[in-house]
C-alpha cells in the first residue's frame, strides 16, 4: 500500500491507485478519556464505561448508571453476547497503531473517525458538564490522530447543550487540528437547528473550514422519533438513524441555513442513502409549493444539497446509489467501514463494496466515492 507522506496538506503524490477514505470510521473511548484527559471535577459525572449495579458493562452520565450492556454493541458481531465487557473491546477501536494495522488489513489508507460513547453525549443534562466530556474526549482524539496525522484523522465533539460553549470548542478543535465536528441530529433541550442562536455557531465552523458530521445512534434517552414512540431495540434502531437524518436534512436545507453559509459542508452519517432521492424530490417538491414560508431557502433544496452536503452509503446500497447518480448526485456520496461497531462488516469491508461496484462498471464512481468525494468533504486539497 502506498501513503504519501503529506496527504494532510493537500501535496499528496501520484499513486497506483486512489487513496481510500473511510469517512465512517468509530474509535471506542478508553477509560483514559475520563480518568486522565477530563478536567478532575468532571470525571465522575462526564460519559464513561464501568461496572453497574447488576453487571459489569454499564455506562454511566450525569453520575448515573444506564444499567445496560454496553459493549455488545461496539464489538463486530458482538450484539447479544452478554459475556463481553468494555474491558473486550477490540484493540483497534482505542489504540492507534493497532488501527493502522486493521486499516492495512482492510485496504483502507485514510479513516476520519467518529466517537461511539460520545454520540450519546446529548444525553448529558448539565451544559457544564457537557462542555468538559467534549474538551475530554477531544484532547484525546486529538493525541488519537497524532500517532499518524497523515492517516488518522477526526471530528471533535460539540456540547449543544450550551451554544457558547460550543462556540468555544470550534475554537478548540481548529487549534488542535481536527477535520471537524459531530453531534447527534436530535434537539439539545429542544435547541432547532435553525434556531437564530445557532446562526453564530454556523459561522464560527464556516470560518474555521471544519466539515459537519451529524451522526446519530441508538442507546440515547434524548427525545427522538424513536424514544417518543418505542423501548423495544429493534425498533428503535430501525428508526433512529434514517428519520433523525430526514428531519435534519429538511432543517439543514429547508430553513436556509446552507444558502447564508455557502462555505459550510455537512455530512449526514451512517443513516443509508435509500430514502434521499424521495426526499429531495418532496423538498424540491414543496419549495415550489410553498417556498413562501420557507423564505431564507433561495435555491432548489436538491441543489444545495448538491453543492454543500454528503451522505454516507454501504455496501448493500447499490441501486439507490445509482438513482442519486441519474439524479446528478453521485459526487455526494461517500463510504464508511462503520469498524469497530456490532454491524459492521470485518472483515473485508472494502471487499464487499468493491463486490457491489463490480457488475455496474462505475469503477470511476467507486474511486470518486472512496477519494474524491471523501477528501471533497474533509476539506483535503
Amino acid at each position: 500500500m502506498t501513503v504519501t507522506a503529506d496527504a494532510r496538506t493537500g501535496t499528496e503524490q501520484p499513486a497506483a491507485r486512489p487513496l481510500v477514505y473511510d469517512t465512517d470510521a468509530h474509535i471506542c473511548e478508553p477509560p483514559m478519556v475520563w480518568q486522565e484527559y477530563c478536567d478532575p471535577a468532571y470525571r465522575d459525572l462526564i460519559l464513561r464505561a464501568g461496572p453497574g449495579p447488576t453487571n459489569k458493562d454499564s455506562m454511566w452520565v450525569n453520575g448515573n448508571c444506564y444499567d445496560t450492556r454496553i459493549s455488545q454493541a461496539c464489538i463486530p458481531g458482538a450484539y447479544g453476547d452478554d459475556t463481553k465487557t468494555w474491558d473486550d473491546i477490540t484493540p483497534g477501536s482505542w489504540d492507534p497503531a493497532e488501527r493502522l494495522k486493521v486499516n492495512d488489513a482492510e485496504g483502507l489508507d485514510i479513516a476520519l473517525l467518529f466517537p461511539t460513547l460520545m454520540l450519546l453525549s446529548g444525553d448529558i443534562q448539565r451544559p457544564d458538564v457537557a462542555a468538559a466530556n467534549a474538551r475530554a474526549y477531544n484532547r484525546w482524539i486529538t493525541d488519537f490522530v497524532a500517532h499518524d496525522p497523515d492517516r488518522l484523522y477526526a471530528v471533535g465533539v460539540l456540547p449543544l447543550q450550551s451554544v457558547e460553549a460550543s462556540i468555544d470548542e470550534v475554537t478548540f478543535i481548529a487549534e488542535q487540528g481536527l477535520t471537524g465536528v459531530t453531534f447527534r441530529p436530535e434537539r439539545y433541550d429542544g435547541l432547532e437547528l435553525f434556531s437564530p442562536e445557532m446562526d453564530r455557531l454556523w459561522s464560527a465552523i464556516e470560518d474555521h473550514g471544519l466539515t459537519v458530521g451529524i451522526h446519530g445512534s441508538f442507546g440515547s434517552k434524548m427525545e427522538s422519533f424513536a424514544s417518543t414512540r418505542y423501548t423495544n431495540p429493534f425498533y428503535v434502531h430501525m428508526v433512529c438513524h434514517p428519520f433523525e437524518a430526514m428531519a435534519s436534512v429538511m432543517e439543514i436545507v429547508a430553513s436556509g441555513i446552507l444558502d447564508d453559509h455557502p462555505k459550510l459542508r455537512v455530512g449526514f452519517i451512517e443513516a443509508g442513502i435509500g430514502w434521499l432521492p424521495y426526499w429531495l424530490e418532496r423538498l424540491d417538491e414543496h419549495k415550489h409549493h410553498m417556498g413562501g414560508l420557507v423564505p431564507r431557502l433561495k435555491r432548489e433544496p436538491t441543489e444545495v444539497f448538491s453543492e454543500q452536503c454528503f451522505i454516507t452509503m454501504t455496501a448493500d446500497e447499490i441501486e439507490p446509489f445509482q438513482q442519486l447518480t441519474e439524479m446528478g448526485l453521485a459526487h455526494t456520496i461517500l463510504w464508511g467501514s462503520d469498524y469497530p461497531h456490532y454491524d459492521c462488516t470485518y472483515p473485508g469491508s472494502l471487499a464487499k463494496l468493491d463486490a457491489a461496484f463490480a457488475p455496474t462498471g462505475m469503477t470511476d464512481l467507486r474511486d470518486d466515492v472512496l477519494h474524491a468525494n471523501a477528501k471533497r468533504y474533509m476539506g483535503i486539497r
